[in-house]
Formats: C-alpha cells, sequence, structure tokens
C-alpha cells in the first residue's frame, strides 16, 4: 500500500532538515546582505562630469587601441572595456579619451562564445545519450522480470 505523503522519508530526517535550513539561511543572508549593500553604495556616488563626445560631435584622432597595465588600473575609460580611442570634441576643442571595442576583442569574445556552445552541447548530448541507455536497461529489466513471472 502506498503513501499519499509526496515527500520521501528520507528528507523528514532531522539532519537533512537542518541542512536545508542551514543551506537557505546563508543563500538568504547573502541576498539581503547583498541589498543592503547595495543601497548604501548608491547613496554615496558622487555626479560625475558628463564627457562632451555625449553632448556634442566629435572627431577620432587616434583609432582604438588597448591600454597599457598602468593605464587600465588608473584610468576609469579604460576599465571598461580595456581599449580606448583618443578623441576631440568639435564645438568645445577638448581632447578625451574614450572607451571603444575591439575587433579583435569582439572576435575574441566570440569564438570562446563558441568553443562555450559547442562543449556545452556535447555534454548535454553525451548526458541525455547516457541517460537514455540507463532508461532502456530499467525498461528492458522490468520487461524481463514481468516475463519471468509468468
Amino acid at each position: 500500500m502506498e503513501s499519499d505523503c509526496r515527500i520521501p522519508v528520507a528528507c523528514c530526517r532531522p539532519r537533512f532538515l537542518l541542512l536545508h535550513a542551514l543551506f537557505w539561511g546563508l543563500v538568504s543572508l547573502r541576498v539581503f546582505g547583498a541589498a543592503l549593500l547595495n543601497e548604501e553604495k548608491t547613496t554615496a556616488v558622487k555626479p560625475v562630469a558628463t564627457p562632451c563626445w555625449l553632448m556634442e560631435e566629435f572627431v577620432v584622432l587616434e583609432e582604438c587601441v588597448a591600454c597599457s597595465d598602468f593605464n587600465s588600473k588608473t584610468q576609469l575609460v579604460c576599465k571598461q572595456t580595456g581599449y580606448v580611442e583618443r578623441i576631440n570634441c568639435t564645438k568645445s576643442n577638448k581632447e578625451e579619451y574614450k572607451s571603444c571595442r575591439s575587433a579583435l576583442m569582439e572576435e575574441h569574445l566570440f569564438w570562446k562564445f563558441e568553443v562555450a556552445t559547442m562543449a556545452l552541447t556535447a555534454f548535454f548530448a553525451a548526458l541525455v545519450v547516457v541517460r537514455q541507455r540507463q532508461l532502456d536497461r530499467r525498461a528492458s529489466e522490468k520487461v524481463r522480470r514481468q516475463i519471468e513471472s509468468i
């Protein structure tokens, strides 16, 4: 006779329940802690002057190049993508640096994505084959047992 309870008995053991409570407690602390830290950070943000290339037209003086190690640590525009181009705003005649995306970097990221996608495809295809063989084995074992009982 089967029970109507859908929760396995193994899940009701005190050690198992304690581990679940501990895990979900840590997860909730992590989520609420991140939310509180995020609120504190937003209140301390200082207003930053808008770059001239957002307000007016500009001319590219130097094409997109990779930042040096020193510049990538010190300049804010280098921290965004790791590449920068030198521009000249036409109205204010100011020279500034603008973060940019390199074609070489984009190609590198594209191929990394393609390789990761292919690896995941191969992994999950193998997982499906293994699971299907396991289910086929179980089904044939069940049929064999049924035939033997006749």
